[in-house]
């Protein structure tokens, strides 16, 4: 992220749930626990991880799933609005509400002042607030590419199968500079 673009990877964390071409809002967890599973994503200072715990069963639905939402995530005006405010909200209650965490984002802007981990994860408030769809539609094209994206399956999988499937959903994508 840029300094005055701070938030668009933790807001990301949030919107890759919202929908995509052929998932529906909010679908992509209720499948996975429908199947027994269990979702998530996290975001740090280097990288945004979305995971799924599944039955080794379900991978070919799971890759699936990943490259829809990477490939064509949905970014409509009121989910926009509706999780920047849920992102403006985390950052209240865990860093504006909590004055240990205001001191260690204000240390680490002090002491990573030429490096980007001066910035807060979940952004500043001020970029949060000045977030528009479009924001977040450019950042989605310049991230949001399978050149850009690393896939690691572990569990009672084969290899070759786990290939062949990563080819098929992921290999038709157009790579981004």
């Amino acid at each position: 992220e840029k300094a005055g673009r701070t938030g668009f990877a933790h807001l990301f964390e949030h919107l890759m749930f919202k929908g995509s071409k052929n998932v529906r809002p909010d679908q992509h967890p209720s499948w996975i626990t429908s199947i027994g599973g269990e979702s998530n994503a996290e975001t740090d200072e280097d990288s945004t991880i979305y995971w799924e715990t599944v039955p080794a069963q379900y991978l070919p639905l799971v890759l699936w799933m990943e490259a829809d939402r990477l490939g064509s995530l949905r970014i409509d005006e009121s989910t926009f609005v509706s999780e920047r405010e849920v992102v403006k909200e985390e950052r209240r209650m865990r860093t504006e509400d909590n004055p240990r965490a205001m001191l260690m984002e204000q240390l680490y802007a002090t002491m990573f002042s030429a490096h980007p981990y001066r910035r807060p994860i979940v952004g500043w408030m001020g970029d949060l607030q000045a977030m528009r769809p479009d924001d977040a539609r450019s950042f989605y094209r310049d991230w949001y590419a399978p050149n850009n994206a690393a896939v690691v399956v572990a569990g009672d999988v084969d290899a070759q199968q786990v290939k062949t499937w990563a080819q098929q959903y992921y290999g038709p994508m157009t790579a981004r500079a």
